[in-house]
């Protein structure tokens, strides 16, 4: 069942319309995090140099220009491993776009999911980025832990990815309860799924393309689960 809705949802990542949300996800997002790194940069240059000259009243200039260049350059660092989390939260607006082509293409005779409130729709997002970045700092620490630390990545990551991505394709057609109910009765169905999301996710590259991928995947899952709980 979640190979099968795997593969469906990868076929469908060369559609035009999956094309085009992604174009507009890594666009938005590099704007994002440009805007980011100038605002700290910024904010770098306006606080920090100065009280870098007060303590060290004897520093030349370029020492002071020469730090600010290289906490510019530390900050680009650390913008590139955002990329992925701020992908999810950009993607989060248009998930919505992508359930409906999943639905329209391959079930065109089951009614349409409702898509989310703009707000809502941003809630979940900045709620799906918060768990993500919390699970990765509980993964990092765990890093330091001999044996458990790639399986605490996954483990950490599978369960709430598969988590947040059912609960967005189930909420299309049920109250919020009532999603949150069939995913606990489908746990170890979702849990799995969700480790398919976190493999995804750790790879460089392709995990620009996980929020899309999981959603498609999610959304055959639950049409999957829906036609098992009718029958």
């Amino acid at each position: 069942m979640i190979l099968d809705a795997a593969r469906a949802a990868a076929s469908q990542l060369f559609l035009p319309e999956f094309r085009s949300v992604f174009l507009k996800t890594l666009g938005l997002t590099l704007l994002a995090l440009v805007a980011m790194w100038f605002g700290l940069t910024s904010l770098v240059e306006w606080l920090a140099l100065p009280w870098l000259y007060v303590f060290l009243p004897g520093l030349p200039a370029w020492a002071g220009w020469l730090g600010v260049i290289i906490a510019g350059i530390g900050l680009a660092l650390g913008m590139a491993l955002l990329i992925a989390p701020v992908t999810a939260v950009v993607a989060g607006l248009f998930l919505d776009d992508i359930a409906e082509v999943v639905e329209r293409t391959d079930y065109p005779n089951d009614p349409p999911g409702r898509a989310m409130p703009a707000l809502r729709s941003l809630v979940l997002a900045m709620r799906f980025f918060g768990v993500v970045i919390l699970a990765n700092i509980v993964a990092l620490l765990l890093l330091l832990v001999p044996g458990i630390n790639i399986a605490a990545f996954f483990i950490v990551n599978g369960y709430l990815l598969g988590r947040e991505f059912f609960e967005f394709a189930a909420m299309r057609f049920r109250p919020e309860d009532e999603a949150r109910a069939l995913r606990r009765k489908y746990a170890g169905t979702v849990f799995l799924a969700g480790l398919l999301i976190a493999t995804c996710l750790a790879v460089p590259l392709l995990n620009l393309l996980t929020p899309l991928f999981a959603a498609a995947m999610m959304v055959h899952l639950h049409k999957t689960i829906s036609a098992r709980e009718t029958a």
